[in-house]
């Protein structure tokens, strides 16, 4: 049941939605052409559609079209002028110089904009080649590149607008899937045998990708005046439902206590199972949404919680009944007991179709949860400066590049040395971790692909059969390039070594040429990336603390809001929860990547870590106490938790004031008289414990902060 769950979920994703009309856009035009025996205009064409697949990313449909027109624009500007000039090596290496200088700054602007300039590259590349050119001339071959790119455009955008709601149900499918297993995650701390600091870390990891398809969705959805505006309940539902969705990962972060004392305190009961059971069904249930939401089907519901949460009562009741105080427990069921709410809730509008017709914040209100991208030439300008990590990277990639054109022409090996240039565009990233990592990848995948594709082509003979495999091949490339990249070039070695077999080139000779040039452009790319203008992350993770903490501090400004009995902007509270999954998810993956470096290049590691995970748990403990503070009988508050919240203010701000002072404004809160601590409830010794350890979560990462 769950593998074909699977099998299906893949095959109504996005990824193989994509691999489908790319491979459908670039083979058609030669398949065409080869039926009119004009084969070479055929692969101009496809090769200009290809080139324009790269700048095919998802997002809103105004800035899928204008990215590609944009594309088609550079890569004939690219094409036209290699063409003029490949008959000349020293040319060709002062545009490799200058070209690749330039298209790797398009990064500033963004991963639309850097895919444009990514594209733009490989044209240069593949132009190189006189040969590539001389069947159809210079400007022809520029025309039928840019008819390619025009024609994978049009195509694109036609299949966007048929099925307008696709892609972001796809995208949204696999956000609720990501934070399933968040919630699957965290059902572990309730496991008094699981590791505590092993979940901690698989917790901060599953947090980046969690942001990552939340910003996904967030742009298809809020940038979307189609989503948003329209008046059939179709978009809507789309947006009420991804509300939902994060306001239930909130709650999924608000579930942290310290689980360590709950393991001490609670480990002799059977309490802790019956919290750890739900909470996995609560996983079960969102991966169960996630695929009834990407195979558009009504969805079903899994589990009913209600004997749960009454068996887990009975539970909570027992445990008081032994004299331990259950308040702690009592605090986890009701959020437990909302997250199952939040899910009832989802299936609701699929129920009742007229529930997605309700309001929703005004478009304004959902713009600001968006980034905008301004592409105002200052950017560019303001970027050209060593202390920019993209124009070091892009001086990187322009030296790296001539190096390998260098080699290429000092140290032919075979017609197709064009594949090391190649190789080096691709893996060069811009830290060295990211460069590390698709270097292994690309290796692997050539290599085990290139063996395959070379199998393939000795025993299989049949022009039919060659075909199907080609197909399936590139389906397979296409779909995996976002996906898993190492699957991604195991299927593309086979399909290139296809390919070139139905053009007449030796198999062996071609496979064993491209594994070759694939090892050298990994070989000079790895090394540039240690060598050349090395982009090393401890150099800027230090602005990732400041800013975490900083989002924590607005953060936790929502507390003292509520407990000052200030007016409750829900606008502005989300604001700031948004602002604190993006800067823990920006500081969790510029540490990982740090780990990825070599020893010798690492700093302070442990301090790091150790920030990482408290800062994750201060922004759990935060949510876990605006959740408490949002119930209407909340208790009331006295001057210890006044105190408390000052204190922690006031402490944080003086850690980001140490860090750096720029951007950074402490706001001072006024309280309203408190009453003293005479007659204190069960529920304001609660909320002290909890102000109590943010206080001391803060206190513990200020002894983190490296000097």
């Amino acid at each position: 049941m769950n593998q074909s769950r699977e099998i299906k979920s893949f095959i109504f994703s996005q990824y193989f939605s994509d691999g489908l009309r790319i491979t459908f856009g670039v083979l058609l035009p030669s398949v065409i052409f080869y039926q009119l025996d004009q084969l070479s205009i055929g692969l101009t064409i496809s090769l200009g559609a290809l080139c324009v697949s790269i700048a095919d990313n998802p997002g809103p449909l105004v800035h899928k079209r204008n990215g590609m027109l944009f594309c088609n624009l550079f890569i004939l500007v690219s094409s036209v002028l290699t063409s003029l000039i490949n008959w000349s090596p020293i040319l060709i290496g002062l545009e490799i110089l200058i070209l690749s200088f330039v298209f790797s700054m398009f990064s500033v602007y963004g991963n639309r904009a850097s895919s444009i300039g990514t594209a733009a590259l490989f044209i240069m590349i593949l132009t190189i080649d006189q040969n590539i050119v001389a069947n159809n001339g210079v400007w022809n071959h520029a025309l039928y590149i840019f008819f390619g790119g025009i024609w994978y455009t049009v195509l694109s955008i036609s299949l966007s607008q048929l099925s307008p709601y696709r892609l972001p149900q796809q995208a949204l499918s696999e956000c609720i899937r990501e934070v399933g297993e968040f919630v699957l995650i965290k059902s572990d701390f309730y496991d008094i045998k699981a590791d505590h600091d092993s979940n901690y870390k698989k917790l901060v990891e599953k947090q980046v990708v969690v942001h990552q398809h939340q910003d996904d969705v967030r742009e298809l959805l809020f940038k979307s005046r189609l989503m948003v505006k329209e008046s059939t309940s179709s978009g809507r539902l789309l947006i009420l439902v991804f509300v939902d969705i994060v306001d239930l990962y909130e709650q999924a972060m608000a579930t942290h206590y310290d689980y360590q004392a709950i393991r001490n305190t609670y480990g002799r009961t059977n309490v802790l199972d019956g919290f750890k059971d739900i909470i996995v069904k609560l996983s079960e249930e969102l991966e169960n949404l996630s695929y009834f939401i990407i195979s558009n089907e009504k969805p079903e519901r899994l589990h009913h919680y209600k004997a749960d949460l009454d068996a887990l009562k009975f539970s909570i009741d027992k445990v008081e009944e032994q004299g331990i105080s259950s308040l702690v427990l009592k605090k986890i069921l009701i959020n437990i007991r909302n997250m199952a709410g939040r899910v009832r809730k989802i299936y609701s509008y699929y129920d009742n179709p007229q529930l997605a017709g309700e309001s929703i914040r005004s478009t304004e209100d959902l713009k600001k949860f968006v980034s905008h991208q301004d592409f105002d030439l200052k950017i560019m300008k303001d970027n050209l400066t060593f202390e920019s990590s993209m124009f070091r990277h892009s001086v990187r990639v322009a030296l790296v590049c001539f190096i390998g054109y260098l080699v290429s022409k000092l140290f032919p090996f075979g017609h197709h040395s064009y594949w090391i240039l190649l190789t080096i565009l691709v893996i060069l990233k811009p830290a060295f971790s990211l460069t590390k990592q698709r270097n292994i990848q690309r290796l692997v995948g050539t290599l085990c692909g290139g063996v395959a594709g070379a199998l393939i082509l000795i025993f299989v003979k049949d022009e039919l059969t060659l075909f199907v495999l080609l197909l399936i091949f590139m389906v397979g490339t296409f779909s995996f390039q976002r996906l898993n990249y190492i699957i991604s070039v195991l299927f593309m070695t086979p399909y290139i070594l296809i390919l070139f077999s139905f053009l007449g080139e030796n198999n062996l000779t071609i496979a064993q040429e491209r594994i070759v040039d694939t090892f050298i452009g990994s070989f000079i790319a790895l090394a540039a990336s240690f060598i050349i203008l090395p982009n090393w992350e401890y150099h800027h993770l230090r602005n990732f603390m400041r800013e975490a903490l900083v989002a924590n501090y607005h953060y936790l400004l929502k507390v003292a809001d509520v407990l000052a009995e200030r007016p409750f902007d829900i606008t502005l509270y989300k604001l700031a929860r948004k602002d604190v999954y993006v800067s823990s998810a920006n500081l969790g993956s510029a540490f990982q990547r740090m780990q990825s470096e070599p020893k010798s290049k690492q700093q302070n590691t442990k301090e790091i870590h150790s920030f990482v995970v408290l800062n994750h748990m201060l922004s759990s403990f935060i949510a876990t106490l605006i959740t408490n503070l949002q119930t209407t009988d909340k208790p009331a508050t006295n001057e210890s938790h006044v105190k408390l919240v000052r204190k922690s203010l006031f402490t944080l701000s003086e850690i980001i004031k140490k860090m750096g002072t720029e951007d950074f404004k402490e706001i001072e809160i006024k309280f309203p008289e408190a009453p003293g601590n005479e007659n204190v409830s069960k529920d304001q010794i609660l909320l002290y414990e909890q102000l109590d350890s943010i206080n001391k979560l803060i206190l513990d990462i200020q002894k983190t902060i490296p000097n």
